[in-house]
């Protein structure tokens, strides 16, 4: 796979072209601060494209951190500088962008944009450089690299792969009686195959019978012929790794031909997302499906608060996500761990920086921080959620609580128990 990857990558270098707009964040407050040269941190993000709404979400973020450091005088009495690129959600642009961030705009730092298909091309050309690499929701992308100076924000533990789906499986398991079958469907792009080789050792772990484990391309548009043939096979369980557009294909499709397993869910990005809820609304009731923060009391630190307070005040006028709380708050949290991780070493060194990060904790907008082996947070807060009683015309005022969604795992952040089967669960009110 690594082979595959770095051969993948280097093609694209060679035919990529940068047709893509550019951007910046530069505030400075304090006289100290203006009159010197800024450290520039550069990266990719998915600012059009199917990966768009959540990308824009992190980059109000990063730009919120950005502000704020500066008005405190910076780092290293510098001013710092966001430097990025729109990758359009496209893996292809990824490798060029990076190569342009460091040899052409000579950023001090660099972070990595959105998403597991869109880390994944850039690893290659980071680790060429020897640069300290901070991931936003990349799946297991050092998983065969192990490069020592990678570091991924994502809940999902030392066990990412398997951590995706087991909330799913441990409320299928626990049911009387047990399912027994289950369909997998997953889209044939990085992210997706990685999350549907967590749930085929799920599969093993909890003692279910696969009958339907295909892929799809990425460019499908009729999700119909797929959700048909999954019901042909007649499963309790059906698991679906996917992004944005896949997954609310899916959900349509699945409502319409009338699916109707036991459980239905897994690893569906987007869901997440205020625009698509808003898309779906009743259709996603009955599905469990992950989530990596959402506005419960025990998540909701101080800091978090304010930060939501903020970007929720900015968001409307940029047209973007107006919560946030997908991807806001962590694209605020991994590049405040790479400024801390600058004040601290008073350092732009790549080694220093990364030693650092390997042995602190950080405390950030989405809580405290630490990582493991191979970048991965050394302990997961990874969350399965269902979604219930959403009403047609359901709007911002339901998507901003709780009272359409319940934790069902892990058992610490619990709000509920899961509503079975599925079916029941699509009527339920509340």
């Amino acid at each position: 796979m690594i082979r595959s990857l770095k051969s993948r990558t280097f093609a694209w270098l060679v035919g990529v072209s940068l047709t893509l707009a550019a951007g910046a964040v530069f505030v400075m407050s304090g006289a100290q601060a203006q009159d010197k040269e800024p450290i520039k941190i550069g990266f990719s993000m998915a600012l059009t494209g199917p990966l768009g709404p959540n990308g824009n979400q992190a980059l109000l973020g990063m730009n919120i951190w950005a502000e704020e450091v500066n008005a405190k005088g910076g780092l290293l009495g510098r001013p710092v500088k966001l430097v990025y690129y729109d990758d359009q959600s496209n893996p292809s642009t990824v490798p060029g962008i990076y190569q342009k961030l460091l040899d052409v705009d000579k950023v001090d730092l660099v972070v990595a944009g959105y998403a597991t298909n869109m880390i994944a091309p850039a690893m290659p050309v980071v680790m060429q450089k020897g640069k300290v690499f901070i991931s936003l929701f990349g799946l297991a992308v050092n998983s065969e690299f192990h490069y020592p100076k990678y570091f991924s924000i994502l809940p999902s533990g030392q066990t990412p792969k398997t951590t995706f789906t087991e909330g799913f499986f441990q409320a299928a398991a626990a049911q009387n009686p047990k399912p027994k079958t289950i369909a997998l469907a997953a889209a044939d792009a990085e992210f997706s195959k990685n999350a549907c080789d967590g749930a085929r050792e799920n599969v093993k772990k909890f003692g279910f019978k696969i009958v339907y484990d295909k892929t799809y391309p990425p460019s499908t548009t009729d999700f119909t012929p797929i959700v048909r043939a999954i019901q042909a096979s007649n499963p309790d369980l059906v698991v679906v790794c996917s992004y944005p557009l896949d997954s609310v294909g899916m959900v349509l499709a699945a409502n319409e031909v009338g699916l109707k397993p036991k459980m239905f869910g897994g690893a569906m990005v987007g869901l997440q997302a205020t625009v698509f809820k808003n898309k779906l609304g009743p259709a996603l009731n009955g599905i469990v499906n992950y989530e990596t923060w959402v506005p419960e009391p025990k998540l909701m630190f101080p800091q978090t608060k304010a930060f939501f307070e903020k970007y929720q005040a900015r968001a409307p006028a940029l047209k973007i996500d107006p919560l946030g709380y997908y991807l806001g708050g962590w694209g605020n949290a991994y590049i405040d761990i790479l400024g801390q991780a600058v004040a601290a070493t008073k350092s732009l060194d790549d080694n220093k920086i990364a030693e650092y990060i390997r042995t602190h904790t950080f405390t950030t907008v989405m809580g405290d921080i630490k990582f493991g082996k191979d970048g991965e947070w050394a302990k997961a807060r990874w969350m399965q959620v269902q979604y219930h009683g959403i009403k047609q015309g359901a709007g911002l005022d339901t998507w901003k609580g709780m009272s359409y969604q319940t934790v069902i795992s892990p058992p610490e952040l619990a709000t509920g128990k899961v509503i079975y089967p599925y079916e029941k669960a699509k009527m339920a009110t509340q």
